[in-house]
């Protein structure tokens, strides 16, 4: 009890003591103040920006794995990644059955060509064919209205189709697409569903401009071979290279490969080609078993594809691992570059802390003299000075965080920046604030308490 009472005297003394001069304590705490108020808003920025960055790389699937195909050569002309057709929907089958880290795993085709509703035409960033799956390893299960295409839609190459947000703007002026029928290479799909708002990506790019039908429709009925690099819709349709809406039949069932006549095969015969796709999607159980399944699916094309050992595969694997990394690096070096600004600001009010608290040593030196005379030992004034260095730095840790928390709204308000309020970055500051008062304080109070009584009580 006693020891308590004598620590409140202490915090009494202190407060009266920066209270006789109200205007040099509040600015000895400005230092503290603006280093605070800088951490903490800093903080917040940062944390906001980590969040929204976190739910951008959700949205495209954070547990996703792309498998890519190999790459093709000509004459010792390397092609790049992807120039091979060397994936297969067996390799899918082959996944999901010996990769037990593989959650689910689709075929994609890709095509980028002209959609028409009624007069009203749309090339979509994004036309995929695949499987339902897709929509889960995209973290994409809700729709906002009708439904997905079924594995048996797959399996009928049916020309049914789900599409983006961005198409019902272009296409339908936000109007219900459902059961509404778009035309794509002259061939009609119905709409049977729409995909919920997902926004633009961490590359900036529209992920609602998107159009899903099934792989085997869009391979066999619309583009007949892997990805043009260019806009189908000017080179397929008619023979001429015009997109005949007369023709309600078009080059679609047509042959893939071209047919060799009998000269041919026996010149430069040819093995059968088999149905690929243009790559393939999977997704991890869970983060933590991401490289697990990555390691899992290597293995596994390897095995099916035929690769020996120490040989390079005829595939490539990415992750969203590497980006989310890539990008948290990044996000992180900006905010420690900051955060090493905002405490150089600390450190300068810790130097005006101590300035402050040896001229108070040097007015009060009367004082000591008088309260060692009457039996103060040296310890009770180091003591005395060292809570009031403490109660001034917490003074103004506490109206940094105010102020802070009002600079971050402010930017919220007026840049549209997210937030995101950090109570261990609170705390720190807290910490922080007390580890100033205990650090620039400890030599003016242990000045202070070096004095000798018979001259303090000499001093003029």
């Amino acid at each position: 009890m006693r020891f308590y009472r004598r620590n409140i005297k202490r915090l009494i003394s202190a407060a009266a003591a920066l209270r006789r001069n109200v205007m040099r304590s509040m600015l000895t705490m400005l230092g503290i103040v603006i280093g605070i108020m800088a951490v903490v808003s800093i903080m917040e920025i940062g944390n906001g920006a980590s969040r929204t960055l976190g739910k951008s790389i959700q949205s495209m699937g954070a547990n996703m794995i792309m498998v890519m195909p190999g790459a093709a050569a000509a004459a010792g002309i390397q092609q790049g990644s992807g120039s091979a057709p060397t994936l297969t929907p067996a390799d899918v089958e082959a996944i999901l059955l010996d990769c037990p880290a593989v959650a689910a795993a689709a075929p994609v085709v890709m095509a980028r060509t002209q959609v028409v509703y009624g007069s009203t035409n749309w090339v979509p960033a994004n036309m995929f064919g695949t499987t339902p799956a897709y929509l889960q390893i995209r973290d994409w299960k809700n729709l906002d209205e009708g439904e997905c295409f079924t594995e048996q839609d797959v399996r009928n190459s049916n020309k049914v189709c789900i599409v983006g947000k961005t198409l019902v703007t272009e296409l339908f002026a936000d109007c219900s697409p459902i059961g509404e029928t778009i035309r794509i290479q002259n061939v009609p799909f119905r709409v049977i569903g729409v995909l919920s708002r997902k926004g633009a990506n961490v590359m900036g790019m529209d992920q609602d401009d998107i159009l899903l039908t099934p792989w085997t429709t869009l391979k066999y009925r619309v583009s007949g071979s892997a990805l043009g690099q260019v806009n189908q819709s000017a080179s397929a349709g008619s023979p001429d290279g015009v997109n005949s809406f007369g023709d309600p039949y078009p080059r679609s069932h047509l042959e893939f490969y071209p047919t060799l006549t009998t000269t041919q095969m026996i010149n430069t015969p040819r093995q059968t080609r088999m149905t690929t796709v243009d790559q393939i999607c999977a997704s991890s159980v869970s983060t933590e078993k991401m490289q697990m399944a990555v390691d899992q699916i290597n293995a596994t094309l390897n095995r099916t594809h035929h690769v020996r050992p120490g040989e390079a595969g005829d595939f490539s694997l990415r992750n969203m691992t590497e980006l989310s990394e890539m990008f948290g690096s990044t996000t992180a070096l900006m905010k420690s570059l900051l955060l090493m600004i905002a405490g150089i600001s600390l450190l300068v009010g810790g130097v005006g802390v101590m300035n402050i608290m040896l001229v108070s040593v040097t007015e009060r030196t009367r004082e000591i003299g008088l309260r060692m005379a009457v039996g103060a030992r040296g310890r009770d004034i180091m003591i005395q000075f060292l809570v009031e260095a403490v109660m001034l730095c917490l003074i103004g840790a506490m109206i940094g965080i105010a102020l802070a928390r009002g600079v971050s709204m402010v930017v919220t308000l007026l840049l549209n920046w997210p937030i995101a309020a950090s109570l261990p970055a609170m705390i720190a500051a807290v910490s922080v604030s007390i580890l100033i008062g205990v650090g620039f304080g400890f030599y003016p109070a242990w000045r202070a308490s070096q004095l000798d009584p018979i001259d303090a009580l000499r001093y003029e």
